[in-house]
């Protein structure tokens, strides 16, 4: 029953379909942002940071300049747990140096989610 289920899909999607339904990718982020210098387009890498939230640790950072990392909870939007999901690419030194690029997923990265049914 699940090979006739899996050729029905091949068949639905076509040659070009079963290639895309196998050229996973996720989203890699390397390098660091530097809190008190980077611009709303380089904060807005940041995984979870949109522009809006970019301009928010603008207007903070400019009362007052970042001493430490983790004063990023103090701005509005950011916390603790979006805290540490954005450590690894924080920075108060050095230039911003943060690339985001889309790169294809291992198979021993794949994850099944969901149940099979038994019959």
């Amino acid at each position: 029953m699940q090979v006739t289920a899996v050729l029905g899909l091949l068949l639905l999607l076509g040659p070009a379909g079963a290639g895309a339904a196998q050229a996973k990718t996720r989203t890699q982020y390397t390098g660091v942002v530097n809190l008190n210098e980077a611009t709303v387009a380089q904060l807005d890498l940041l995984p979870g940071v949109g522009g809006k939230a970019a301009q928010r640790i603008i207007t903070w950072r400019e009362k007052r300049a970042f001493k430490r990392i983790e004063e990023l909870v103090r701005v509005k939007g950011f916390g603790k747990k979006q805290f540490l999901k954005l450590k690894p690419y924080l920075t108060l030194q050095g230039p911003t140096t943060l690339k985001v690029e889309k790169v294809p997923v291992r198979a021993d990265e794949v994850r099944i989610t969901g149940s099979v049914a038994k019959r």
